[in-house]
């Protein structure tokens, strides 16, 4: 039986306006097919995204949506997470929106562990914008604003995410859409923050423009430069180098959740009040 993807789209804002090739599609299919395993109900899911190609991704799926400013993904969704504490909420960002202007709260969403899952569709380009280079970018690359080829390190989303304290970390590529989907699950299921690396080709505005002529050529670049983690560990640290290791890279199931100390903050201010008052009332009394 095919999969009702219907159910969790906006029919009516299709066609998608993507590129064609692009591997945002293959993200989104993946993400639903994600949702439905969850067995979640649609009202209970909160999908919040930022500025650029993968902006759009909020546009597309039929569930509670915010359409953000740029840089700005983990700051809405963490006051939606803390104001509804049960509800499942996922940020959508780029490499660019996530990494460079809202690399700030992205930094500070991992240090506090709030729950939320937080996708980075990383393209290794500012997309949108027409090839900038963006801080995933691999150094010598031709961008617009770097036509002599790219000359600043590289982030590296998943290093990033654990050394701020994010305590679930993890790589796919859309090349395998099975894997990703088991990536997802396992984010979603996990509570606490969980930064997921989702590497996906821009052949458009990064690929034609270095010797990848199509799509198929960048999905390729794509899986040259990933290994998962398993055979990415045996290799020396030389042969290391360039290489992405991929699936889950760190995971801390005991690390405190942020809506929850929130939660045992206010519980402890109210008991206060409430003893407060009491002790007042005695005393007129």
């Amino acid at each position: 039986m095919a999969f009702n993807y219907e159910k969790y789209l906006r029919l009516q804002k299709m066609p998608t306006l993507w590129c064609w090739g692009c591997g945002d599609g293959v993200i989104l299919k993946t993400f639903v097919r994600a949702i439905e395993k969850m067995g979640w109900n649609q009202d209970d899911v909160c999908v919040v995204s930022g500025i650029g190609c993968s902006g759009r991704f909020s546009s597309y799926v039929d569930f509670n949506t915010v359409h953000t400013t740029h840089g700005r993904t983990v700051a809405y969704a963490t006051g939606i997470k803390l104001a509804n504490p049960d509800k499942h909420v996922i940020c959508v960002g780029g490499d660019g929106d996530a990494l460079a202007i809202g690399g700030n709260h992205t930094i500070h969403g991992c240090r506090r562990n709030i729950d939320i899952t937080f996708i980075v569709i990383n393209n290794f380009i500012y997309g949108l914008t027409n090839s900038q280079t963006s801080p995933t970018t691999p150094k010598g690359m031709w961008t617009v604003s770097q036509k002599a080829g790219n000359i600043d390190p590289t982030f590296d989303t998943c290093k990033l995410g654990i050394a701020a304290g994010a305590s679930f970390v993890g790589r796919e590529s859309m090349n395998d859409p099975k894997k990703l989907e088991k990536l997802f699950l396992s984010a979603f299921k996990h509570k606490g923050f969980a930064l997921l690396d989702v590497l996906s080709n821009c052949h458009i505005n990064l690929g034609r423009k270095n010797k990848m002529v199509s799509a198929m050529d960048n999905l390729q670049w794509i899986d040259d430069i990933t290994m998962p983690k398993k055979k990415y560990d045996a290799l020396s640290p030389e042969d290391q180098l360039n290489i992405l290791p991929t699936g889950i890279l760190h995971q801390d199931t005991e690390a405190d959740e942020y809506c929850d100390m929130n939660a045992q903050i206010q519980a402890v201010h109210q008991g206060q009040r409430g003893k407060i008052t009491q002790d007042d009332f005695a005393k007129k009394i």
